[in-house]
Order: structure tokens, then C-alpha cells, then sequence
């Protein structure tokens, strides 16, 4: 029996505000007929503008949607406020299931072992090919062509790489107080010319310095992305010397890709997985969704990408705050997070993802770090903290051990009492009285989370455990889950 999700769960699936919103006006019981659920689906009829009322139903052992309506969004406003009428028991059980659905679901029996066969027996946990540079000596016969283009590519990327550490040489020789006013034009010409050296990773990491400019202490940013590029052609440069996660590492930033077939043939992880959160987001006209998952058994954190041009349907399979078993297919490299499912069942009942505090959490990340120093974001899983305010921005703070009773009674730590970056007490005046509190652990929010408003109304004071997204500027809040377990996506 799937557990019943949260109204916030629901709402997180929805592709915009206005899906959301038009969930919320067809949510209502008198807007549906002929509903019922079993185990594993839902189902029901909407009543909309049309003289036949719209068929919805999804399929919740694997999060998949069908509606009849003519929405190019996915789920579409019927299938989500179907979910919300679920989920605010308003729909009863039932012995059995209509045709029209039971139809659905066995077309998509009947593909998923279609495509099960045609992927052929032990496929997905055979022994993975090796990658990276060996790849290029795979190819024989009909291959050569393919051969020649991939040894040009390895020239043209060693030749932009190469004019790029000149240019870096060049810049720290000339210091970068003329920065703000010189930089932008130059970083535009220099990506233009890796695009056209076929390394559009690092064309990428190069159209995205325009944005350090806007912090407060840019030349020690600008410096230290400098560095990271640096880092990042030399490694390039001596890839032979070097591991091979490492040297996969490098060219998955250089931008060199790894088929999914690739992946999928390599070896997989099978573990019960919760679901952290997701967060999307758009550039160029291109959505990306980030979806992190963690083993139960493992401790092991995933990212699942999917991508879709704006105003088209997103991979929704993957519900925040449920646990899937499932088998998954890492990429390559030396801190390996980004996967595939290759295999997926029925998952184990939802609970809070155990976690850990925040000095724990940040030797996670400086892990993450030793093997793939270009980590922009990793996953964490922060138990027992508090959201406190440090002097101008909010932290998730350890929990503070119980006075003792011999403690003055002003001696308590407040919500406003935080603790620096760094993990100590930052300066004095702890509580909301001024009086200084006892040291305790905290990580700083990212500025964009402004004021953490939900977070706190679900937290209260009291101790909760939060998913979120570790970025050098500090946490994305992703999920939280109240004392009694409960699902709220922030």
C-alpha cells in the first residue's frame, strides 16, 4: 500500500505556479465523479467544459500521469488536483479498477518489458567498459572515421586549453584591479574561441564569471575561479599521469560526454532510496531538474537530471519525500553523484532520510571536494538542527545540548544565537537579550533563501531534519520533515 503523500508533495510536482494554482481550483469533491483507488493507482473523472468529463489517473508505485484533456503540461491541473483529493482523503477505496485504466496499465507493462528485452539480459549490471581517453582506441574498420574526428577534438581542446593558461598567466601578471572594466569583453571573446575548441565546459564555467563581479570581495572570488580553471586545463594537460576517476572527472568538465549507454552498461547500486528534493532551473531557454536521492543502506547520495525546453514536461516520476528500490548507474568520475535508473520497483514505506550534524555534513562536502574540486553543489542531510540567525544571515544550527539544572536561566541559546561558517560561535550576544549563549555548529543559508519563513514555522524551535543543497555560498533548504515525519518541501 503506497502511503498517502502531503499536499506539499503534490503541489512540488506541479511544472509552474499556474499548474499549481489550477490544481488547487479542481481539488474540490464536487468537481469529480466516478473515483476510486487501489493500492497502486488512482483514478477519477473531472468535470470540465467540454459535454464529457476529462479521465485522469496515476500510477503511484512509479509516479507515472494520464489525462485526456488536451494540456501540454505534464502532470497536468487534473491530475494534480486528483493527487489533492487524494491526499486530503477524499477519495475512497475500491474493489476494482475501470477499463480505461486498467487498459493504461497494462500498455505500460507491456512497455517497460518491451523495453526490458530489448536492452537485453544483464545488461545493466555488466562490467562497464573502460572510459575516458581509452575510449578513442575502440574503434576499428568502420570506426576509423570516428576515430579521426575524436583525435581532432583531442587537438582542439589541447590547443584552446592551452591559449587559456596563457591568458590566465597573463591576467594574474597584470593583477585584476582592472577587472570590473577590461574582463567582460575578454571572457566573451575567450568563450567564443573554447566553443569553437570543443570544450564547452569550460567555454561554460568561463560565460558564468560576469556574475563574481557582483559580490562584495570579487578579487578574491575572481582569483580563486581563476585558480579552478587553471586547475582545470593543467589537469587536462597531464591527464596521463593522473587516476582514471580523476582523468573522467576532467573531461566530464571539459566537456567531453558519456553516452547513457555507457552508463547503463557499467556496474549499478541497488539500494532503497530516499527522495530529498528537487530544484529546477532555467537558462537559455532550457530547464534542468535536479533530483537527489540517498541509499538507506549505502548512505550514497545521487543526482538525477532530466532536461526539457521551457514550457515542455519535465520528468515527474521522482516524488520528494517517497523511497524508491531501485538499481542506479553512476557516472564516471572521482566523486561520483550524477546517476540513471536503470532498474526500478516498488519502494519500502516513507520516513524521515537519516542525516547527521553539520561538522559531519561539511566533511561530506570536503570529501566531494578532494576528489572533484569543481563541485558547485552537493547534497546534505542535516538532523536535529535548528534555523538560527547569525548577525545578518540565517544558519541551520546544531542542536544545543539541554542546559544543565544548574544553568542560569538566561543562559539559553534563541533562535538568533548562530554560529560562524566555520562551525564556532561567531562574536558575542547570542540571545535575542544579548547575553551570550554556548557554542554550537551551523551552516550559513545561501542569500537567495532569504528569509526562511516556512522553515521556521515547521521547526518552531524545536530540532528538525533538513535536505538541502551545500553550494559555496552557503545551503539551498530543499525538505524538511517535522517531528512526527512529515513531508514539507520548502
Amino acid at each position: 500500500m503506497i502511503e498517502r503523500w502531503s499536499r506539499d508533495q503534490v503541489l512540488a510536482l506541479a511544472p509552474d505556479a499556474s499548474s499549481q494554482k489550477g490544481a488547487q481550483s479542481v481539488s474540490t469533491p464536487a468537481k469529480w465523479s466516478a473515483v476510486g483507488f487501489m493500492p497502486d493507482v488512482l483514478w477519477g473523472e473531472c468535470k470540465g467544459s467540454g459535454a464529457s468529463p476529462y479521465r485522469a489517473c496515476v500510477d503511484l508505485g512509479e509516479s507515472a500521469y494520464r489525462c485526456n484533456c488536451p494540456s501540454r503540461k505534464f502532470p497536468c491541473k487534473h491530475a494534480l488536483g486528483l493527487l489533492l483529493l487524494w491526499s486530503a482523503d477524499g477519495v475512497p477505496p475500491a474493489d476494482a479498477m475501470p477499463p480505461w485504466v486498467a487498459e493504461w496499465l497494462e500498455q505500460r507493462r507491456a512497455r517497460a518489458a518491451k523495453a526490458a528485452a530489448t536492452s537485453g539480459p544483464g545488461d545493466a549490471g555488466s562490467p562497464a567498459e573502460p572510459v575516458g581517453a581509452e575510449r578513442r582506441d575502440a574503434g576499428s574498420g568502420d570506426n576509423a572515421g570516428a576515430d579521426r574526428r575524436a583525435a581532432q577534438r583531442e587537438e582542439r581542446v589541447a590547443a584552446g586549453l592551452s591559449e587559456l593558461e596563457r591568458w590566465l598567466a597573463d591576467q594574474i601578471g597584470q593583477g585584476l584591479a582592472g577587472a570590473r572594466q577590461n574582463a567582460p569583453a575578454q571572457w566573451e571573446e575567450l568563450t567564443r574561441r573554447l566553443v569553437d575548441a570543443q570544450a564547452p565546459g569550460v567555454a561554460g564555467a568561463v560565460a558564468r564569471l560576469p556574475r563574481v563581479l557582483v559580490e562584495e570581495d570579487w578579487p578574491a572570488h575572481l582569483l580563486g575561479e581563476y585558480g579552478l580553471l587553471n586547475l582545470l586545463a593543467v589537469g587536462y594537460r597531464r591527464a596521463g599521469e593522473l587516476p582514471s576517476p580523476l582523468r573522467e572527472t576532467i573531461r566530464s568538465r571539459v566537456g567531453f560526454p558519456t553516452s547513457r549507454e555507457e552508463v547503463l552498461a557499467g556496474k549499478t547500486v541497488r539500494d532503497q532510496w530516499d527522495v530529498l528534493g528537487r530544484r529546477d532551473e532555467e537558462q537559455d531557454h532550457l530547464v534542468s531538474r535536479r533530483v537527489w536521492l540517498r541509499g538507506r543502506a549505502s548512505a550514497r547520495f545521487a543526482l538525477v537530471l532530466s532536461f526539457a525546453p521551457t514550457g515542455q514536461a519535465l520528468d515527474a516520476s521522482l516524488v520528494t519525500g517517497t523511497a524508491i528500490d531501485a538499481d542506479l548507474a553512476f557516472y564516471p568520475g572521482a566523486s561520483p553523484l550524477r546517476a540513471l535508473v536503470a532498474d526500478r520497483r516498488a519502494g519500502p514505506p516513507a520516513r524521515p532520510p537519516s542525516g547527521c550534524g553539520a561538522p559531519a555534513a561539511l566533511a561530506e562536502v570536503a570529501a566531494a571536494i578532494e576528489g572533484d574540486p569543481w563541485l558547485e553543489s552537493w547534497p546534505v542531510v542535516l538532523s536535529d538542527v535548528i534555523p538560527a540567525r547569525q548577525a545578518d544571515r540565517w544558519v541551520l544550527a546544531d542542536s544545543p545540548p539541554a542546559p544543565s539544572p544548574a544553568a542560569p536561566s538566561g543562559s539559553g541559546v534563541g533562535v538568533s544565537s548562530a554560529p560562524s561558517a566555520s562551525g564556532g560561535q561567531s562574536g558575542g550576544g547570542g540571545g535575542a537579550d544579548g547575553v551570550e549563549g554556548p557554542v554550537v555548529e551551523g551552516i550559513p543559508l545561501h542569500p537567495s533563501t532569504g528569509q526562511p519563513w516556512r522553515l521556521l514555522a515547521v521547526s518552531g524551535g524545536h530540532p528538525v531534519t533538513v535536505a538541502a543543497e551545500w553550494t559555496p555560498r552557503g545551503l539551498r533548504p530543499l525538505t524538511t520533515w517535522d517531528q512526527e515525519g512529515q513531508v514539507v518541501v520548502l
